[in-house]
């Protein structure tokens, strides 16, 4: 037969066989009822099993041949084959279309016809009033062999049904061909298109003496009603359904010794328990059900650096219920075929290559929905090539204002550092799981080098060498205060969790310390009130990935007050019901809808008590739990926009236990949602404790009918059943979504190298404008981001069209201190703003003061306006769309940015070791080190009060003192600007930090720092606290303190407090202890903390300061421009100074303790003494 009679029958038989075509997923997208003719429906793409032909299908790259002037956006597989010949199969299976801003069609709202034999076309006349087609490109999905199966069918009916009888069930599926013409005996499949399985209508009472009783449970031992109970066999037999009280029973059911009943209910995991009989006859079986939970993920792949032949391994770790064990591993976003890489949880590469480098990411699914790692960065080098570079990378300090500019007006010097990126490991170490922790990129060799200022040499250490070494390992830790949200009052001993895992208490003043676990990407923390006065907080805590402690302000939400309801009755609690305002919505309980744990009903008084976090108060926003966000389908986390969260607390009247309820009815007053897309989109959901995820509990839809005296109100209508999980939401799902770049600085100046890291940056999402009636800028989301050494991106909801259809209120803390906004009034400045000209002024600027200048300077609002990619002033930040979030962590500072920035007047800090305190990885290991332990920091300040007419500047100069190894070498110097006191005439007072007095890096030997405190200006000392005095002389050695002009101290070792004047504050983060120690000593307290200076509480030395004479130097400027004038002027006034020393068997720097002999303020004729050297000024 010739090959035309071969085609003929072969389209014969494909017309004969005639069915719905499973190759297509021809659809509309977008909105329905729109005008135009769609393209003929047909089943998913998921009824195609592409994997049975052995090598599955593989998707084309993206065509855009058309773009939508005219009558619209015309994608036609026709034009695309005319002009891409070859590059389309014969007969694709499906298509996908995007807009050139990676946007699917019902994202942006638009109709759109879609099939893969024709192409895609969208119309402009069918496209919403005032709305045209984006820009699309379009994709086929081909397979790579031409013949495959479909998925196979359900399964039939069982062919008997009478009792005790057996039958089969049958499923069938169909061989499909990809091509157009082809030979009828190549339309073959391997496999079987039918198969069949034994099934049972069921066990006939053979056995009458026999019964079977049980309970079917959740795993809070909550009756479950309408449960499946089934006799595990094959195929399983249903056996009966739990009752309202979770309790089922079967007569005459014949059983072996080691039968299994399994039970099922919606929404919760399938559970199994075995048959007990105590020989009566009369078995029992107690089944708990897990209620399904999405996947989460617990552990997430992790960075590896690898050479080209070497293996590497990534694992991740998902939990939920059940627990998942479908995994699915991605490379740069395209999925790994499983038979080729055989994986699992675990993906092993072998014998690598450099195409291989790049992102990786894992899924994990169950039938509760999917979750998505973080993506993990595999680097591939070439053989010899090095990861870490032996040059520095550069890095700038300024130098004291004594010492001279350079060429180009700097007072900058390149110290370098060594980036600490993981070192490639050798080929005999084991490829694991975890991070590459044990090698990587750091200080091989520094120089001390020596830069002429005014009269004297500055020493500083630069690095000189970068090599591979072991990895710095600082602690990760959040670090805060829970309070309660309207009054302040702390939470004194809460109970706080991590998952379900207990961790520790709330201190009497509400303060925590959370240490972050390894591997985590989100930290999900629960405070719980004991008494039960406040709604539990699930929090979503910011941290700092390089270690230290990130301040968190946690604010808890009061427990209304409980009303008194009649369980037999039905009853409506209203939600958001305040003064002046419409409820958002209410709570309907019909009669009888209370039960106890164990499914009684339950018709007495309830305690009822329901608590409404309303978002059209902007204060509630902090109190919010959890972070708004909830896993999609496809595994990825995306916000939610918040119309209003409940807590429910139902209790019985006399005993105070604990209620649930059975279905009862949310309904919302659809007129306070004034985004109409929103009405179609809002579900009522409720938060996971555990992951700090919302759930989706149910559709809110409109009600039908009306209701009696509100009949002018619409309401959206959901229904749920209040068990286990307490918290509910009214949220929609927003699309419109791009990222914000913020940066923080030391100062004001903004200089690239001055950024701050750790700053806690805080974006809340406001209503968009005209917003609720009666607050017209309610919030609707918040997110909070810890900046690293590139700033922050912060998610925003954003709008193309209209530039102020959203706008964020943003904020920054640095252990519980505010950042100042850059200023937007009188007139905008974009070089200090951060963010050029036209785009800055469609974001609309401004800071809180900017209408009222008693406001508080701490926080500025923006429109999160979209750039528009065709407009080149808005492609350079500080907007970012949503999938750019790449770009915007990356983005240069020269990149457009907003700015917030510390207030330090005239503060200055200059280590010999440079270091970052941001940044912990910058310590070095040295004998200079201001900070000895990158474990943990001590801050240590001295309180000076000035008796002066203004304000002075004061020097600390710090050195070594009694350690071999540093004594007389220069730590680091620091000037701070004294602070007015505003009670108290003609006197100011500064905080002035010292080095701490302790063991150096080595931890080998104590060194008592030489501490010198110098003031600016004509001063003398006038007075020094007595208790300080005599703790000094009692620790010798001691430093006189001849020179009236300064006061000089070998540092205590022991902690002090303020009856000293000394502030001590140990934490694992230098920036955290030194703010604690500073507000302390502004408060001149040991435990309290103050902004504003209290001079005279908790001093350490008073100087009093006059105005000098015209011409005159002042001792502090002598010291400036030429301190060995000054140092010997010290010494020519200490003359015979004497250093007292301790007998040496009570001689302890160590421990402190205290020495017995004479002090400074009683001496006697009699008194014996060492005579030795003199300590002052080095």
């Amino acid at each position: 037969m010739g090959e035309l009679a071969l085609a003929l029958l072969a389209l014969a038989a494909l017309h004969g066989a005639r069915a719905p075509e499973p190759l297509e997923n021809d659809s509309e997208l977008g909105k329905s009822g729109a005008a135009g003719k769609p393209w003929k429906a047909a089943p998913s793409l998921a009824d195609l099993d592409l994997d049975t032909a052995g090598r599955g299908a593989e998707w084309t790259s993206w065509f855009n041949i058309d773009h939508p002037g005219g009558d619209g956006d015309y994608e036609s597989l026709e034009a695309i084959r005319f002009y891409y010949r070859g590059r389309v199969c014969e007969r694709p299976v499906a298509i996908q279309a995007r807009t050139t801003e990676w946007e699917l069609p019902e994202e942006v709202g638009e109709v759109v016809h879609v099939s893969p034999k024709k192409g895609f076309r969208c119309v402009n006349k069918e496209q919403p009033q005032g709305k045209t087609c984006s820009n699309y490109h379009i994709r086929f999905l081909c397979p790579l062999e031409h013949i495959y199966w479909s998925h196979w069918s359900s399964w039939s009916p069982c062919s008997r049904s009478a009792c005790g009888s057996s039958g089969t069930q049958t499923r069938t599926r169909r061989c499909v061909n990809a091509r157009l013409l082809v030979a009828l005996k190549e339309l073959k499949c391997k496999g079987k298109a039918v198969e069949r399985r034994p099934c049972s209508a069921g066990p006939c009472p053979a056995c009458p003496e026999h019964a079977l009783q049980g309970t079917v449970v959740s795993a809070a031992g909550a009756a479950l009603p309408d449960a499946h109970v089934y006799l595990e066999g094959r195929p399983p037999v249903l056996l009966a359904r739990s009752d309202a009280r979770g309790r089922f029973a079967v007569s005459g059911l014949c059983y072996g010794t080691s039968a299994n009943i399994s039970a099922h209910r919606e929404g919760f995991a399938p559970g199994l328990a075995p048959i007990i009989s105590n020989g009566s006859g009369v078995a029992v079986a107690h089944v708990t059900l897990q209620r399904l939970e999405k996947p989460y993920m617990v552990l997430h792949p992790q960075a590896k650096v690898r050479v080209v032949g070497q293996e590497v391994t990534f694992c991740c770790k998902a939990s939920g219920t059940p627990v998942p064990k479908k995994y699915y591993w991605y490379h740069n976003g395209t999925l790994l075929e499983r038979k080729v890489h055989r994986y699992g949880s675990r993906l092993v590469l072998r014998g690598l290559a450099p195409e291989q480098a790049g992102t990786y990411h894992c899924k994990a699914s169950t039938e509760a929905g999917a979750i998505k790692s973080a993506p993990a960065q595999l680097t591939v080098l070439a053989q010899g090539q090095q990861s870490c570079k032996p040059e520095p990378e550069p890095s700038l300090v300024e130098l004291p204002s004594e010492c001279p500019q350079d060429a180009a007006g700097s007072r900058y010097y390149n110290v370098g550092r060594c980036p600490p990126a993981p070192c490639a490991g050798s080929p005999s170490e084991q490829s694991g799981c975890r991070a590459d922790t044990g090698r990587c990129c750091g200080v091989r060799r520094m120089e001390m080098r020596e830069i002429p200022c005014a009269g004297f040499l500055l020493p500083i250490k630069v690095v000189a060498e970068c090599g591979c070494g072991p990895c710095a390992q600082p602690r990760v830790l959040v670090q805060g205060r829970v309070t309660a949200a309207d009054t302040g009052e702390p939470l004194r001993f809460g109970q706080i969790f991590l998952g379900g895992r207990k961790v520790g208490f709330t201190g009497y003043k509400g303060s925590f310390t959370i240490e972050v676990p390894p591997d985590t990407q989100r930290l999900v923390a629960r405070f719980v009130d004991r008494q039960q006065r406040f709604v539990d907080a699930v929090k979503v805590l910011p941290f700092n990935r390089r270690g230290g402690a990130v301040y968190q302000e946690v604010k808890m939400l009061r427990k209304k007050e409980p009303v008194d309801l009649d369980g037999s009755q039905s009853n409506a609690i209203p939600l958001g019901e305040a003064s002046g305002r419409e409820p958002v919505g209410e709570l309907v309980l019909p009669a009888s809808a209370f039960l106890r744990p164990s499914g009684e009903v339950f018709r007495g008084t309830v305690k009822a008590s329901v608590t409404f976090l309303d978002p059209r108060d902007m204060a509630t926003a902090s109190a919010a739990s959890s972070d708004l966000s909830f896993a999609d389908a496809e595994g990825e986390i995306v916000p939610l926009r918040t119309y209003g969260m409940f807590a429910v607390d139902f209790r019985e009247g006399e005993t105070g236990a604990a209620l649930q309820t059975g279905p009862v009815e949310v309904r919302m007053d659809a007129g306070q949602v004034r985004m109409p897309e929103h009405l179609q989109k809002m579900k009522l959901w409720s938060l996971n404790p555990e992951t700090g995820l919302w759930e989706e509990e149910g559709v809110l839809q409109p009600a039908r009918g009306s209701r009696g005296k509100r009949e002018e109100r619409t309401f959206l209508v959901g229904n749920l059943e209040i068990r286990e999980r307490r918290l509910f939401n009214l949220d929609v799902p927003e699309d419109r979504r791009c990222f914000v770049k913020v940066r923080a600085y030391s100062n004001e100046k903004f200089n690239p190298y001055e950024q701050l890291e750790g700053v806690v940056i805080s974006l809340i999402n406001l209503e968009p404008q005209p917003g609720y009636p009666a607050n017209p800028r309610a919030w609707g989301r918040f997110d909070s981001v810890v900046t690293g050494p590139n700033g922050a991106c912060l998610p925003a909801f954003c709008d193309g069209q209209r530039p102020d259809a959203y706008s964020a209120y943003v904020t920054a803390t640095l252990g519980g201190e505010e950042l100042e906004a850059v200023a937007s009034s009188p007139k905008l400045n974009p070089n200090a703003i951060g963010v050029s000209q036209p785009y800055l002024g469609k974001l609309g600027y401004r800071r809180l003061d900017h209408d009222d200048p008693d406001l508080k300077k701490t926080a500025f609002q923006i429109n999160v306006a979209k750039p528009d990619p065709n407009n080149v002033d808005e492609t350079n930040g500080p907007i970012y769309p949503y999938r750019s979030l790449e770009e915007c962590e990356a983005a240069p500072v020269s990149a457009n940015h907003l700015r917030f920035y510390r207030v330090e007047v005239d503060k200055y800090e200059y280590n010999v070791v440079p270091f970052k305190e941001s940044d912990l990885t910058s310590w070095t290991g040295d004998y200079l080190s201001w900070w000895p332990n990158p474990q943990e920091f001590r801050a240590c300040f001295i309180k000076v009060q000035i008796e002066g007419p203004q304000e002075y500047m004061v020097r600390s100069r710090n050195v070594g003192g009694s350690h071999p190894r540093t004594r007389g070498q220069l730590y680091g110097l620091r000037d701070t600007r004294s602070v007015r006191d505003t009670l108290l005439e003609n006197t100011s007072g500064a905080c002035v930090e010292f080095k701490c007095s302790g063991m150096l890096f080595d931890q080998s030997l104590v060194d008592r720092t030489l501490v010198s405190i110098v003031p600016q200006g004509s001063c003398h000392r006038t007075a020094v606290n007595s208790l300080l005095r005599e703790y000094l002389s009692r620790h010798p050695p001691v430093a006189e303190n001849n020179h009236t002009a300064a006061f000089t101290m070998l540092a205590p070792v022991d902690p002090l407090g303020h009856n000293y004047g000394i502030y001590t504050v140990t934490d694992q983060n230098p920036r955290l202890a030194k703010e604690i120690a500073i507000g302390r000593c502004f408060d001149g307290t040991s435990d309290g903390f103050s902004r504003e200076m209290k001079a005279d509480a908790g001093t350490a030395v008073t100087f009093t300061c006059q105005e000098r004479p015209v011409g005159r130097e002042s001792f502090f400027q002598r010291l400036l421009t030429a301190p060995a004038e000054a140092l010997a002027e010290i010494r020519r006034e200490m003359g015979t100074g004497e250093m007292r020393r301790a007998p040496p068997e009570v001689l302890d720097f160590a421990s402190g303790a205290r020495a017995p002999g004479p002090t400074a303020t009683r001496r006697t004729p009699s008194s014996r003494r060492r005579m030795g050297r003199t300590w002052g000024q080095p």
